[in-house]
């Protein structure tokens, strides 16, 4: 098990939370919560050791398109990079009233 922390800057405000997928195999779930401040956190706990630049790559590019000041939990157990961008955008869309 790897534990990886990214941290980007934030400039939306986010008032709920959102809890999409499942952990099991090949797959993710994420947490979405509201941050305080102007700051997003996401912590990955992955199955699969030394994938930490792939995993920067995908939450880059999601955090160039999402600005939201959110604290993210990914939980992992082998999921593709897609995969990871699919869940990710299921949760914003999550977000949406």
């Amino acid at each position: 098990m790897e534990l990886l922390t990214y941290s980007y800057p934030a400039t939306e405000v986010i008032t709920s939370r959102a809890h999409v997928g499942v952990v099991a195999s090949g797959d993710l779930e994420v947490l979405l919560e509201p941050a305080a401040g102007a700051q997003s956190t996401v912590t990955v706990t992955t199955s699969v050791d030394g994938f930490g630049a792939v995993w920067q790559h995908v939450l880059d590019r999601f955090f160039s398109r999402f600005h939201g000041a959110a604290v993210i939990e990914i939980n992992d157990f082998g999921a593709t990079p897609g995969l990871v961008a699919l869940r990710l955008a299921q949760a914003v869309e999550a977000l949406q009233p």
